[in-house]
């Protein structure tokens, strides 16, 4: 499966609050589905339609002990997401390193700096011309 194809199933599985919850259920290890429909006000139906979108996305999967399918969950999809989500983080840090440097550097100046108007050239030429060479008017 294409990693795009694999983002877009990741994200639409984590879009709900329900199979978020679920699988912050699983990071603390396996569960059965009624363990896993337990905190919830819905049907067992309900919640296995959760757990099939889940299955789908790869997030989860699950296994047999007995007669139960203990379902579990898969950490290779949200290392795609982390990874994905890795290039944007460095984007970001390096616009914030930026921005800290501007703003060191506006505290570095002198209050009022940025109203000072640097000096015209022809300001600049007669401060440096030895006044015997001044014109007179």
């Amino acid at each position: 499966m294409p990693v795009s194809e694999q983002l877009d199933l990741t994200f639409a599985a984590l879009a709900h609050p329900t199979r978020r919850a679920i699988l912050a259920r699983l990071a603390r290890g396996e569960a059965t589905v009624a363990e896993l429909a337990a905190p919830f006000n819905m049907s067992q139906p309900a919640i296995s339609k959760h757990l099939k979108v889940l299955e789908t996305a790869g997030l989860i999967s699950a296994g047999k002990v007995g007669n139960t399918r203990p379902r579990r969950l898969e950490a290779r999809p949200l290392r795609e997401v982390a990874a994905w989500l890795e290039n944007y983080r460095q984007i970001w840090e390096s616009r914030y390193e930026a921005l800290d440097k501007l703003l060191e550097e506006m505290q570095a100046r002198p209050h009022n700096a940025h109203k000072a108007r640097p000096p015209h050239q022809a300001e600049r030429q007669k401060a440096n011309t030895p006044p015997t060479k001044r014109k007179r008017r």
